[in-house]
């Protein structure tokens, strides 16, 4: 058998070995390529393949139809958007996918973005590297703020722990009723969310009912001191509402790891977007999030091997 990874895993060369090492074994051949969005390359590469690899690349329908041999498709992402989903399910293709790997990076980054926003990190460091003081950026503090966290699954589970060590008051709003809540958070409808939030924090997943979730009525329930922090999929926000709301100074930022368009953003007007945190697409890519999805993508294409597969999509 043959398994095609497409693009770079972030992991080491070491790592790498170790985890293909076992499944060499059972006669599985591992063939490694560039990332590319070249569509007639990615349809010569995965042409004869019984399996694939790839982490957020775009795998179209296209190419998909032309892998005459694909059985399993490996995703090393969360997030399955980008693959044409459909297409591999009609041809009997078995997807699985790394849920759970990043939950404390994604945590941990929005608990950064925000102390930057919240401290004014990049303004009193530019100030201090320029010899000047803190004149007229005096920050804030995330301790007494009510935090609103949209999509309460592991990563929204680990962000309420992380904002209430910090003091937060926690609102959450889920899809399914659960009975293991924390008793410091409390489970509401998306409205009230928004309109008694001081950091609404966005980590739902992007589906149908999602899409377009923060328009502009929604953006116009929140506080004016309001600061919205999208960590989940960037079409989960009207882009152009929320230009509108921060020229307006309908809420006081935005911190945005995920775009209508994946970085690099060229020309996109958000990066004109006033008091904006932007990064591009990084809540994901620690060291320690990257091995865990190492060992979950490696997991999956031994249980598919044993026809036992995991993680389904």
């Amino acid at each position: 058998m043959k398994t095609v990874i497409m693009e770079s895993l972030g992991i080491s060369q070491d790592k790498l070995e170790g985890l293909e090492a076992p499944l060499a074994y059972q006669d599985m051949e591992f063939v490694h390529f560039d990332r590319t969005a070249d569509i007639e390359k990615k349809k010569e590469e995965i042409r004869d393949a019984d399996a694939v690899i790839l982490a957020n690349m775009p795998l179209e329908a296209e190419v998909i139809e032309a892998a005459e041999q694909l059985k399993f498709i490996d995703i090393a992402f969360t997030g399955v958007n980008h693959v044409a989903v459909d297409t591999a399910k009609k041809k009997g293709i078995v997807l699985s996918n790394a849920a759970g790997y990043s939950t404390e990076a994604v945590a941990e980054l929005g608990v950064g973005m925000v102390l930057s926003l919240y401290r004014k990190l990049r303004e009193t460091e530019a100030r201090c590297r320029k010899n000047g003081d803190k004149t007229g950026l005096i920050g804030m503090e995330i301790k007494g703020k009510t935090v609103g966290i949209v999509g309460y699954g592991a990563i929204g589970r680990r962000s309420g722990e992380l904002f209430h060590a910090f003091g937060a008051e926690i609102l959450a709003n889920k899809k399914h009723k659960t009975d293991d809540i924390p008793d410091y958070v409390q489970i509401c409808d998306l409205e009230t969310l928004l309109k008694n939030s001081d950091i609404v924090l966005l980590h739902c997943p992007l589906n149908k009912e999602t899409e377009g979730l923060i328009g502009e009525a929604q953006l116009g329930m929140m506080k004016e001191n309001a600061v919205l922090v999208n960590l989940a999929r960037g079409p989960v926000v009207d882009q152009d509402a929320l230009i509108r709301a921060l020229e307006d100074q309908k809420i006081a930022g935005a911190c945005l790891d995920v775009f209508e368009k994946e970085p690099p953003l060229g020309e996109d007007p958000i990066i004109h977007a006033p008091a904006t945190l932007l990064t591009p697409h990084i809540g994901f890519a620690t060291q320690e999030a990257l091995d865990q999805r190492a060992d979950i993508v490696f997991a999956n294409l031994d249980a598919w091997i044993k026809g036992r597969p995991e993680n389904l999509v």
